[in-house]
């Protein structure tokens, strides 16, 4: 018998980014400083990611682009990845996202590509915590309070047969 099932999620949207709370407003700051230092000579899109850690440190990421595609690596997953290896006692709590291009910031929130959702989904899981995700685009900014709802059908370590040694 076939059974439909319905997937949603909710999400909270602002005007400007003086909606959002300081820690929020900060975040987005940092993250479109995080774009500065994109290097995009390919595609000129440059996106920067800052995530804020339980103790309250910011750790910054920005794509960097690669001739041999896809070696590069989104701001995201970059800035994630500095944060588990630089301060693997802490956790990331909420991650801000901005991209730009040649004409500036876009105008809608630019969403993370299925890698960093993974990622973000992964780092949910591995720290027991919700990160919350807030995208910016000059238009509005969306806040998702848990990562992993971008992600509703993600890979989990359950699909793999883990040995017991």
């Amino acid at each position: 018998m076939m059974i439909s099932k319905n997937i949603s999620f909710s999400l909270t949207e602002y005007k400007s980014v003086e909606e959002l709370n300081k820690e929020d407003e900060e975040l987005v700051t940092a993250a479109k400083k995080a774009a500065e230092t994109a290097y995009a000579p390919y595609s000129k899109f440059k996106v920067g990611a800052a995530v804020r850690l339980d103790n309250s440190v910011i750790v910054k990421g920005s794509n960097i682009e690669n001739a041999a595609f896809p070696s590069g690596i989104c701001a995201e997953r970059n800035a994630l990845s500095n944060t588990a290896s630089n301060y693997p006692d802490s956790k990331p709590v909420a991650i801000a996202v901005v991209a730009f291009t040649e004409d500036g910031i876009t105008k809608e929130p630019v969403s993370p590509c299925g890698n960093c959702r993974q990622v973000i989904a992964e780092e949910e899981f591995r720290n027991n915590i919700n990160i919350r995700v807030i995208l910016c685009g000059a238009n509005k900014i969306q806040v998702i309070e848990k990562g992993g709802d971008l992600l509703p059908l993600q890979f989990s370590r359950n699909y793999l047969k883990i040995s017991s040694r």
